[in-house]
């Protein structure tokens, strides 16, 4: 049995279940809790944003995972323009999604084209086409649609950024609010901001002086890779029609193409709505203190929505009970100087995952704040959004979105049935139709696969339920189908391998790339998991698979270094090979230890890449790689250098998003992994017996934990 670790971990064992069992059970209860509980809510408050002046970075955002509503400073959508190219005010939900008109009959399979891996047989993927022509406009047409709309901007009429004055607003995570203050041309004016935890709908409390207008300002989509999805110069292409409308309520019709949905408004006083333009819905106040609420559905209603003292009620009680439910981590007894800036990092990025990322669909790497990849979702990247629910004691939000798998089982299936695999394959980028969305990267990777086996996992761990495994079982074993048919067996080295695929690390080709250590490493662990669930279905043992992962492929090396695949032997000397992700650090921290690897040589590769890589081309998630696999191999400093490294992917905002770059101001992947990463540190995983394994012991990281549990 391998032993990975330097002096740090050495006496750590990769144990029997029995005692990993009882190892994750004593760590989860609190091990590091030296002077009785934490107090929640001091931790969270005074890590709550504050604003004093327009800031697009520094928009803010309540929400329930389903639906958010990002504000401005006037805790409303009243500047959308302003904060377009920062963070910017969306109004968007699970279900919102808009498709262009279809004009040309694209059919989807025009989408595919043939590839020959070397497997006996053509395999059809859907890819972007270089050449001009249908096939190319076809698969264009299918990338961009459908799209994620943006609702609505609900914010203050007539006003002007320059209008402001005396601005102070606060977003305060425990109770799931926006408080907002401010001076329009003098006169004060305060709002109260929360969105209901089970309905689309937001709400606004208001006490303004100047009995400021409120406008519902509608647009149309832009289509756009990364954007707001707002183009508000477009009216003739879309309509608004008020369909229900009496004192104090209205009901809006937003027609867009074939797309329709509705926007419920009620309001406390006797004015009406009324249709300012062709697509902006106006409301006046009769009083200076005033409520509205806006709830955002696929079907009309009745036209009554919840009060908003009422939705604001309901919105403290859901994030006190998600605050005092889960997990958490106290950074305050540190006297190291970062401390203070990680849980910062920390607490934000508990609140920007529950308000984003907790949904009936996966969520996009924007969440629910804007448009990236044309609103899409990355199944590969449901892993670093999601997997901390579990960890962290709320896996009831991983358990509101792994459904969506089974919606997605029939084209999954079509999609390993084309190329020629049994079971499903999992599509990359895809919408919640489940249908793949064309791209010359995303089609070739694999990684995605083993997610569902991995997070299904953990729902398990922390619920060992038998409807949980009657639940899931069924997805595990078609993927695990998947996973044994495309390993290719090598019957002259007498070993299975992994071929024609794009792997983690996307900086390497799909034509000439095999066996990427992280794949590899996946293989075995995703496999290996799968087996433990027909145990525990009473099935026995599958001997295809067993077979599989005891003659995978061991990680290929050179001069005591993985390589970023077999078929990369240049990769220290590459730059192509040693930039975007360290992929292969993956192979022991995201998973634990496996036989494919030796334990020498993961040491020598990870101080390779940490000293040497090419750190300015990398994303948000791949800090946390690298502070998970620091704390596996020992080296606890250096996993809080990872997570702090001062790099501008590794940027995290005023309000908590992790910034990228000026087409990605958030990066949601990042933070998730950083929870991740956390977890680890704190926790640890089965077997580990080191208390906060991934903190140094010199004295200045004296970190408190609660209701934490190990990875595997």
């Amino acid at each position: 049995m391998n032993t990975f670790g330097r002096t740090f971990c050495s006496g750590i064992k990769f144990s029997t279940v029995a005692t990993t069992l009882f190892v994750a059970t004593a760590i989860a209860s609190g091990c590091s809790d030296k002077n009785g509980k934490i107090d929640r809510y001091a931790l969270v408050t005074r890590n709550n944003p504050h604003v004093t002046a327009i800031d697009t970075m520094a928009s803010l955002t309540v929400g329930n995972g389903r639906f958010a509503f990002t504000a401005d400073v006037t805790g409303l959508q009243t500047f959308p323009e302003t904060y377009t190219n920062g963070v910017p005010l969306g109004t968007m939900s699970d279900w919102g999604w808009h498709s262009f008109p279809n004009t040309e009959d694209y059919r989807f399979e025009e989408t595919l084209k043939e590839y020959d891996f070397g497997r006996g047989r053509q395999e059809l993927y859907s890819v972007q086409f270089k050449e001009d022509g249908r096939q190319k406009d076809a698969a264009n047409y299918y990338r961009v649609n459908p799209h994620r709309l943006h609702l609505g901007a609900l914010g203050f009429h007539g006003l002007t950024p320059e209008s402001l004055t005396d601005i102070d607003q606060t977003l305060d995570m425990w109770n799931g609010m926006i408080s907002s203050s401010f001076k329009a041309d003098g006169k004060k004016a305060e709002v109260k901001t929360s969105v209901d935890p089970n309905l689309d709908l937001v709400a606004a409390e208001i006490n303004d002086e100047g009995r400021h207008s409120i406008a519902l300002r509608l647009p149309y989509p832009t289509g756009k890779h990364s954007d707001d999805a707002c183009d508000w110069n477009a009216d003739s292409l879309h309509t608004t029609e008020i369909v229900l409308s009496e004192a104090g309520r209205a009901v809006v019709k937003h027609s867009l193409d074939s797309t329709a949905y509705f926007i419920t408004l009620n309001w406390s006083g006797k004015s009406e709505a009324n249709l300012d333009s062709a697509n902006t819905v106006v409301i006046t106040p009769d009083a200076d203190k005033w409520n509205i609420t806006a709830q955002f559905t696929e079907e009309m209603t009745d036209g009554n929505n919840p009060s908003a003292d009422a939705t604001i009620a309901a919105a403290s009680d859901y994030w006190q009970e998600f605050w005092k439910k889960g997990g958490v981590v106290d950074f305050s007894h540190c006297t190291d100087p970062r401390a203070k800036e990680l849980e910062r990092r920390v607490v934000l990025s508990q609140y920007l995952l529950a308000t984003n990322c907790a949904g009936t669909t996966p969520p996009q790497e924007t969440g629910l704040t804007y448009n990236s990849w044309f609103g899409k979702f990355h199944l590969e990247m449901i892993w670093w959004h999601q997997a901390q629910f579990a960890l962290y004691g709320h896996e009831d939000l991983l358990a509101r979105t792994l459904p969506w798998y089974e919606k997605a089982e029939a084209n999954a299936k079509n999609i390993a049935e084309r190329q020629g695999f049994e079971g499903v394959r999992w599509m990359k980028m895809t919408d919640p139709s489940s249908i793949e969305a064309p791209s010359g990267v995303g089609s070739f990777l694999i990684w995605q696969q083993p997610h569902l086996i991995y997070l299904a996992e953990l729902l398990y761990r922390a619920n060992p339920d038998t409807a949980v495994l009657k639940k899931y079982y069924p997805l595990i074993e078609e993927t695990a189908q998947f996973m044994a048919s495309f390993a290719d067996r090598d019957e002259e080295n007498n070993r299975y391998i992994l071929k024609g695929i794009i792997p983690a690390q996307e900086t390497l080709r799909a034509s000439e790339t095999v066996n990427p250590p992280f794949e590899l490493s996946y293989w075995h662990f995703g496999l290996n998991t799968a087996q433990k669930w027909r145990e525990r279905m009473g099935l026995e043992r599958n001997p295809e698979w067993d077979k599989i992962t005891s003659e995978l492929s061991h990680l290929a090396a050179k001069d005591s270094l993985y390589l970023a695949a077999e078929t990369a032997p240049q990769t220290y000397e590459d730059i192509r090979f040693t930039s975007d992700h360290m992929a292969v650090l993956g192979s022991l921290g995201i998973l634990p230890a496996s036989p494919l690897a030796d334990p020498k040589i993961l040491n020598n590769t990870f101080d390779w890449i940490y000293d040497n890589w090419n750190w300015d081309k990398t994303w948000g998630w791949d800090y946390p790689t690298t502070a998970m696999c620091a704390v596996r191999v020992g080296e606890p400093e250096k996993a809080v250098n990872a997570l702090l490294m001062d790099k501008r992917t590794n940027t995290y905002l005023p309000n908590g998003h992790n910034f990228q770059d000026n087409r990605l101001r958030c990066y949601l992947p990042g933070n998730g992994g950083l929870l991740t990463a956390i977890a680890l540190m704190t926790a640890g995983w089965d077997g580990c017996e080191i208390e906060n394994p991934g903190f140094p012991k010199d004295g200045t990281w004296d970190v408190r934990w609660e209701g934490i549990k190990p990875l595997p």
